[in-house]
């Protein structure tokens, strides 16, 4: 018999990864094909060794989870662990025999399939975990992430059993600028400003802030550098945070996806966009053609500009940036590559060393324009289209306009970069003026 999708039976397998992050209407979907079982103590649902694919939850009793010599664990319907999967690795490394009466369910690997498949939908409206119970479990705040909603479930019950929940007041630094890197955080409940002092001697610049459901502290550990930031708490906080090893074996590896650059000219054909995420100085001395500049410091500024629907690329130096850039992709629902290596890796012949299109400081457009800006072309529009294929008319266009956003986006990098030089010598003048006053005042 089908399963209620308005039932208390339907509520607790709403609880299960990774079916509490279907979409409303995929679950009620779902619940129409699922048929729940039962069985007596005693009962092994399956033996060590095996290879059934079959994803087994338990529901109400408990089981345990055992060798020939002793039981390892006692599983509890309604226990966080009760909402993964019953040891689902694959041949099984333990025996499940049930220690009361139970009820259970099984999911087999086409169910899983559509599970899957379903959950990750890029689709705005249904991304979110809308149908969780509003308790404020930790679980429900790690399932609103589209990074932990991607991982394999295995990830997710390691995750589980990893993270650590700590407390902050306000006023207490949770990572300084400078140090190593050591945890991945998330925000349970509280806030948080992030700030970093442009020089050692300078004050500290407030760069934005952090609330409920946010996350920080990958940086550092994705690229072993140290910290780039400062992170304040500013109320009262509850904080989950991941370890350095875990974050990278659970979170980082899983995640992240590389390509060559033969998967590069692919996916660009397909539509793909390619960022280059260092400096503008960088970016002109050499750059692939076609990329766009958007340093990585300013990449959040640039994230509504991006095309969720098509893969995006991200290119630097070596590819350490590119990971972090990703990363931040990754969270915010794109399609994030990697370039494998960055343009370090490869012949000098496939990059271009001439400034940028639209460079800022000589005035001059390159690319599809022939000269300086305002100087008129050889050929009219007309004659131009007379020449050429409507095909290769509309492939022109669209480059012009990929030059124009990156323009523009080159535009708002240098005003930001202004913008925070220009807070500095504010600060550094007022504290000039202060110090000024004060020695006049002895005089």
């Amino acid at each position: 018999m089908a399963v209620d999708s308005q039932s208390e039976e339907a509520r607790i397998i709403r609880q299960l990864i990774p079916l509490s992050t279907l979409p409303s209407q995929a679950f009620i979907s779902l619940c129409a094909q699922l048929q729940l079982e039962h069985a007596e103590q005693g009962a092994v649902l399956f033996k060590r060794g095996d290879r059934n694919t079959s994803l087994y939850y338990l529901l109400d009793g408990s089981i345990n989870l055992q060798t020939e010599t002793f039981t390892i664990e006692t599983l509890k319907a309604g226990s966080d662990s009760a909402r993964f999967a019953i040891a689902h690795q694959v041949p099984r490394k333990v025996d499940a025999v049930a220690n009361s009466r139970i009820q259970f369910l099984r999911l087999n690997a086409d169910m899983m399939k559509i599970t899957t498949e379903t959950a990750y939908e890029e689709n705005e409206s249904t991304m979110m975990v809308d149908d969780l119970d509003a308790n404020g479990d930790w679980m429900t705040t790690l399932l609103k992430s589209p990074i932990f909603r991607a991982l394999p479930p295995a990830n997710l019950q390691k995750l589980l059993m990893s993270l650590q929940e700590i407390s902050c007041a306000p006023g207490v630094p949770i990572i300084r600028q400078g140090e190593p890197g050591d945890y991945y955080y998330i925000i349970k409940k509280g806030q948080a400003v992030i700030s970093r002092k442009p020089s050692p001697n300078a004050k500290d610049i407030k760069l934005s802030k952090l609330a409920d459901l946010d996350t920080f502290g990958e940086d550092a550990l994705i690229s072993g550098e140290p910290r780039s930031t400062t992170v304040t708490a500013i109320t009262d906080m509850t904080l989950l945070r991941l370890g350095k090893e875990q974050f990278i074996n659970l979170i980082k590896l899983p995640t992240l996806k590389y390509i060559g650059i033969d998967g590069l000219h692919e996916h660009t054909r397909q539509g793909a966009e390619v960022i280059d995420v260092r400096g503008p100085d960088e970016y002109k001395n050499s750059h692939l053609p076609n990329s766009t500049n958007v340093p990585f410091f300013s990449l959040r500024m640039y994230l509504k500009t991006l095309n969720r629907h098509h893969p995006v690329i991200v290119v630097c130096k070596d590819g350490k940036t590119s990971e972090m850039a990703a990363f931040i992709l990754q969270q915010n629902k794109f399609n994030a590559l990697i370039l494998k290596n960055g343009i370090s890796g490869l012949d000098p012949e496939q990059l271009r060393a001439e400034p940028a299109s639209f460079s800022i400081d000589d005035g001059t457009e390159t690319g599809n324009l022939s000269g300086p800006v305002g100087e008129p072309s050889p050929l009219t529009l007309a004659e131009q289209t007379d020449e050429r294929t409507e095909e290769a008319a509309t492939g022109d266009l669209r480059q012009v306009v990929q030059q124009l956003k990156a323009k523009c986006r080159a535009l708002e990098a240098e005003k930001m970069t202004l913008e925070l030089k220009c807070s500095s010598l504010t600060r550094q003048l007022e504290k000039f003026k202060t110090e000024q006053e004060r020695m006049g005042g002895k005089n």
